[in-house]
């Protein structure tokens, strides 16, 4: 990326931490912008989409299955139940824990947003032809599998 004093120094612009970084900071603001159009945030996205793949869990589950933290979690949970996306009961086996279920609404929601965030990610990806699009997640999903191992 070029300034108006012209382009960073060659080491710069051939490291691929910065250059992962650069293009995960466009493509974080095609998302976020896609997301935005229907008011919702990663968050929801996030969470709309492992309720439906997974089915039903505990907000504590879905904050260690989404990366979401604890305190992000109520509030995404609380802003999608007025919005009457997911519901909340209590646990039948443990009274002082809440199982959150996806709604119908939830779901059609969800699909909207994958429409969006498909449109984002075409956008995103614009440069590149399918091939190396897949080549691209491929390389991708192997250094966030290797690395994130060692996070875990």
């Amino acid at each position: 990326m070029d300034t108006p004093e012209g382009p960073p120094p060659q080491r710069l612009r051939t490291l691929p931490s910065r250059l992962t970084n650069q293009a995960a900071q466009t493509a974080n603001r095609f998302v976020d912008q896609a997301l935005g159009q229907a008011g919702v945030r990663r968050y929801h996205y996030a969470l709309l989409a492992a309720l439906e793949e997974y089915g039903p869990a505990s907000q504590a589950a879905l904050g260690r299955r989404t990366g979401i933290d604890r305190s992000d979690m109520v509030a995404t949970v609380n802003d999608l139940a007025e919005r009457r996306l997911l519901e909340r009961a209590p646990d039948p086996d443990d009274r002082r824990r809440n199982i959150i279920t996806i709604t119908a609404a939830g779901r059609s929601q969800l699909t909207d947003l994958d429409r969006l965030l498909a449109a984002a990610q075409d956008e995103f990806l614009a440069p590149l032809p399918a091939d190396d699009r897949r080549n691209l997640i491929d390389l991708l999903t192997r250094l966030v599998t290797h690395h994130g191992d060692k996070h875990a």
